[in-house]
């Protein structure tokens, strides 16, 4: 799934699209999570002034008019020359001057829709702070985690709590931070806390520079793979020796995700805190 580092990869990506005329959307299939407004056309004729992102959403900023897309679990987006043949998951084509938009999905989890809408302010008003940004700190992060006696990744996948810090980039905080991902939040101390904020941000801003995580299908708008996925120390990596003490990488589930960690540089004092 695009976490926040893709979508932000493929939110820059797109910008050769920006001052664009928008000159026609063809919807081949509207059967998204949520039916693709029959409204769309009302941007035709319009220019694309800005592309922004908050959480994982892309938001397309079209003179007045504002489109929201969300690429779900298995979403892209791609840059295209009008010629070339469209593929069986292309479910939207936007048409611009000089390229076309495609919105791939071929398990149509994502969403298409304008903004703003009731639909689209409920998903972002219930969104918590960037993570790249000033809203997010040590102490926020840390009154956050006191109020929470479930699994501290399963906090920081909260979006309520934090937007954007998926299943990768909290495993590999987690393990930069020495923190064992079963443990309750609200044992977190404040120093640990701080240690968090500053791996998250660390991985975050990695990944970012070097286009995001290739680990299945995830391309850019240009077609091109990602590659923080050669810098892992922990996701995926079980069984496999710790990078820091050469100890077996171990594995367990967190909020129905695999969560690999290191049992000596990340302890875990009570077990019964794992999450079944």
């Amino acid at each position: 799934m695009p976490e926040l580092p893709e979508v932000e990869t493929t939110r820059k990506s797109l910008e050769p699209l920006l001052h664009q005329r928008l000159e026609s959307v063809t919807v081949h299939h509207a059967g998204l999570r949520w039916p693709v407004p029959e409204s769309i056309h009302s941007l035709e004729g319009h220019s694309l002034q800005a592309i922004q992102r908050r959480a994982k959403y892309l938001i397309f900023q079209l003179d007045h008019l504002q489109l929201l897309i969300h690429l779900g679990m298995s979403g892209s987006l791609r840059l295209t020359d009008p010629s070339e043949p469209k593929r069986k998951h292309d479910h939207l084509i936007f048409r611009f001057e000089q390229s076309e938009l495609r919105f791939h999905d071929p398990r149509r989890f994502g969403c298409v829709l304008l903004h703003p809408s009731p639909l689209t302010q409920k998903l972002l008003g219930t969104l918590g702070p960037e993570p790249l940004e000033g809203g997010f700190d040590a102490d926020h992060l840390w009154q956050q985690l006191q109020r929470r006696s479930a699994s501290v990744k399963s906090v920081l996948m909260d979006n309520a709590v934090v937007v954007g810090v998926g299943n990768i980039y909290a495993t590999e905080a987690l393990f930069t931070a020495g923190i064992h991902p079963a443990r309750p939040a609200n044992t977190v101390t404040h120093s640990e806390a701080q240690r968090l904020t500053d791996a998250i941000r660390q991985h975050l801003n990695t990944s970012i520079a070097l286009g995001g995580s290739t680990l299945k299908d995830f391309v850019n708008a240009r077609g091109e793979n990602g590659y923080f996925q050669q810098t892992l120390s922990a996701y995926g990596r079980k069984g496999l020796p710790c990078m820091r003490c050469q100890t077996s990488l171990q594995e367990l589930r967190i909020a129905q995700r695999a969560s690999c960690f290191c049992p000596e540089c990340q302890p875990l004092a009570i077990d019964s805190f794992i999450e079944k």
